[in-house]
């Protein structure tokens, strides 16, 4: 009885939240924490824990994981150039190097250090899109930044949670291995596409009744998460190259990101996030030094991430400069993974979940609130400007 009423209010809450946060102007990721703390056996103990509940949030990570790898836009990064990516990858270096040395001012190690320096690419493109910034050289900035910081401490984490388990050796080639095999699985599948084109077409009908766009995207996350495992490396690192892989071989998804998006976030990422909310033991919070140690933590996360800019964006306004390093500050889904994966490996105290779910929270309302105030909407295109739709459709043509 207790497995499906949690269901059911878990059911009702992934539909119900989505409505609510566009009400409040808050991320619905934010909400389904704060729905999981709320129901959770720390508070109204509501919804109870059970392996079918912990299957479907680790199927839904996965999934998280797949559609940031899936979701990136290789076309537009091409454009900007290697000199884009590497001012990108000299940010975030700076950004992991301040990290370093404020999780070891607070007697953290490597794990904490990542999580300082990750950002949310789920927060941070949807706040470029509603003020209007992605094409504009702070949101290029800002896109590149956060992409390195995302992707680069995904690989971090994965290569000290390896050392972690199995300590310096040979098991460390298994990260480049799966990477080998990752690219001549690219190689292969671009080679497949380029000379049969045909064979791949319904994959990107809207209309297949048997939803083979979506069976391929699942079957080829499932085949590399696979081999993550037989490589024993997390699979979640597994999940994001699949992503990356399909978006690198098909440029042009079509309706496939929707409907692949719609059947992930509708259901089964959210149930990751009400899993994290109800693991979240509120009274932790409470215990000696914890809440300021939970502050010293969300201090340092924005922290480092206000100075590197100024480094680098030096002809803009001061205030857009700022802007740029408070959404950078956004820490969401990722934080919430690593902190995960820490804890599961051991490497982290279990202490701090409550510590990164707070960081979490705090900074996905912080930080977009804070970067509209400082870089407001701009005003649309007008028409015949480069940015404009008139203009958009006459390059096209």
């Amino acid at each position: 009885m207790e497995q499906a009423t949690s269901i059911i209010l878990i059911a009702c809450a992934a539909f119900v939240l989505p409505l609510v946060s566009a009400r409040l102007h808050v991320s619905a990721i934010t909400l389904e924490i704060l729905f999981g703390i709320a129901v959770g056996p720390f508070m109204l103990n509501l919804v109870a824990q059970s392996p079918l509940l912990d299957f479907l949030a680790e199927f839904g990570l996965f999934l998280l994981m797949f559609l940031s790898g899936f979701e990136i836009d290789f076309g537009s990064i091409e454009k900007q150039g290697p000199r884009q990516l590497a001012l990108g990858a000299g940010t975030f270096a700076v950004i992991l190097g301040l990290s370093f040395w404020l999780a070891h001012l607070m007697g953290y190690g490597p794990f904490v250090t990542f999580l300082l320096a990750t950002t949310s690419l789920g927060i941070v493109v949807p706040t470029l899109r509603t003020t209007r910034r992605t094409a504009t050289r702070l949101g290029q900035f800002i896109l590149i930044t956060a992409l390195m910081a995302d992707f680069l401490a995904l690989i971090g984490v994965t290569l000290f949670a390896l050392i972690h388990e199995h300590g310096p050796g040979w098991s460390l080639l298994s990260i480049p291995l799966l990477f080998v095999v990752v690219a001549v699985l690219l190689v292969v599948l671009k080679r497949v596409v380029w000379w049969h084109p045909e064979w791949f077409e319904r994959l990107f009908i809207s209309n297949d009744p048997s939803e083979l766009g979506i069976r391929a995207s699942l079957a080829l996350m499932f085949v590399i998460v696979g081999l993550s495992y037989a490589l024993d490396i997390e699979p979640i690192l597994g999940a994001f190259l699949a992503g990356t892989v399909f978006a690198l071989v098909f440029r042009n998804r079509g309706s496939l990101e929707q409907q692949l998006s719609g059947f992930s976030y509708g259901f089964l990422i959210p149930i990751f996030f009400i899993n994290v909310g109800l693991c979240f033991d509120i009274s932790g919070l409470l215990g000696p030094g914890v809440l300021l140690d939970a502050l010293l933590l969300i201090g340092a996360a924005i922290a480092v991430k206000l100075l590197p800019p100024f480094l680098v964006l030096r002809r803009l306004p001061a205030r857009e400069i700022l802007g740029s390093g408070v959404l950078l500050t956004a820490n969401l889904s990722l934080a919430v993974v690593i902190v995960t994966l820490g804890i599961r490996i051991g490497a982290m105290d279990p202490a701090l979940r409550s510590s990164v779910v707070l960081l979490a929270v705090v900074t996905s309302i912080f930080a977009p609130t804070c970067f509209r105030l400082l870089a407001p909407p701009l005003p649309p295109a007008a028409p015949g400007s480069p940015g404009s739709p008139e203009a958009r459709g006459k390059a096209a043509v």
